[in-house]
């Protein structure tokens, strides 16, 4: 899989990474693959080509599993969900950043929210140009161009876009450890739900908006509201520190990446995945974000949530 940043200068504010994907030529070891599919906080966008459309399950029992159409739009989530990945397809996607929902479909990301949206729901009839398009196209490079030259069309003027929010989400992206480390300054009860408020607050603060206008706000360009979006990102951090770790020690670990205590680290972790973070090495995830599962692998099965 190719995957990079935009090369059209118009769409890096928006867009995080576009990726291009052929079709792997190795049969999935098991007929009813399955993955849990980890939030990372971004939304995405993803055509699947060729092969089976997209398939979600409800939980670990559920057989039948929900198909969607071939063009996808995925909102930010704070749980993990279920994917086929029995058939793997040829695909074409992207990586949204905060305020992409504003500036490609017109919508606040709070909307998407949690949900898989047909993309004709947002774009109308240029979705399925778009998807013949890229279908009659085998070469990588032209169906990244004509991807690009789609999400260019589409981009529109942000109005009403409250620069102060827009800091505040830059905010827990680039500095939430040493936000953190502030909050534990600042408490007086050793709590990790009070380190998480104490630092939204002084976000809220900094920002001069309202508490429930600053909530309102973030969730319309990032798509969750700022505690659930910075433990996401947290747990994103704790994953890419997995990878590089393959034996964490891990009271330390829980320190470095902004959780209280261990057992903090192993609740959010299990909510997150839906496995314990030994099970999560255990499985040997090539993609941090995409845990391999299977129907009948119970310490790896749960119930998805959201």
């Amino acid at each position: 899989m190719s995957s990079r940043a935009p090369l059209l200068p118009p769409l890096r504010p928006w867009i995080e990474q576009v990726w291009v994907s052929a079709r792997a030529d190795a049969a999935p070891a098991h007929a009813h693959a399955r993955e849990h599919s980890l939030p990372s906080g971004s939304m995405h966008l993803a055509i699947r080509l060729d092969g089976p459309p997209l398939r979600l399950y409800a939980d670990a029992d559920d057989r039948v599993g929900r198909g969607y159409s071939a063009a996808v739009v995925a909102g930010v989530r704070a749980s993990y969900c279920i994917k086929d990945t029995s058939l793997p397809a040829a695909s074409v996607g992207a990586v949204l950043r905060p305020g992409a929902a504003l500036a490609l479909f017109g919508v606040s990301a709070a909307e998407l929210e949690g949900r898989h949206v047909d993309l004709r729901e947002l774009c109308g009839a240029r979705a399925d140009d778009l998807y013949e398009r890229l279908s009659a196209c085998a070469d990588p490079r032209r169906r990244r161009a004509l991807f690009e030259r789609f999400l260019h069309a589409q981009l529109r003027p942000v109005r009403g876009l409250d620069p102060q929010i827009a800091q505040a989400v830059s905010s827990l992206q680039r500095s939430a450890p040493a936000l953190q480390a502030a909050a534990r300054l600042e408490a007086i009860v050793a709590d990790e739900d009070d380190d998480d408020d104490l630092r939204i607050a002084a976000l809220a603060r900094a920002s001069g908006r309202s508490h429930r206008h600053f909530i309102a706000g973030f969730r319309d360009l990032a798509g969750l509201a700022p505690k659930r979006y910075a433990r996401v990102l947290r747990f994103k951090r704790l994953l890419a520190a997995l990878a590089a770790t393959p034996r964490p020690q891990w009271a330390q670990l829980a320190v470095d990446a902004g959780y209280f205590d261990q057992s903090h680290l192993i609740r959010e972790f299990r909510r997150f995945a839906g496995v314990s973070p030994r099970e999560y090495l255990a499985a040997g995830a090539a993609s941090a974000h995409h845990l391999p599962v299977g129907i009948a692998r119970g310490d790896l099965s749960g119930k998805r949530r959201g």
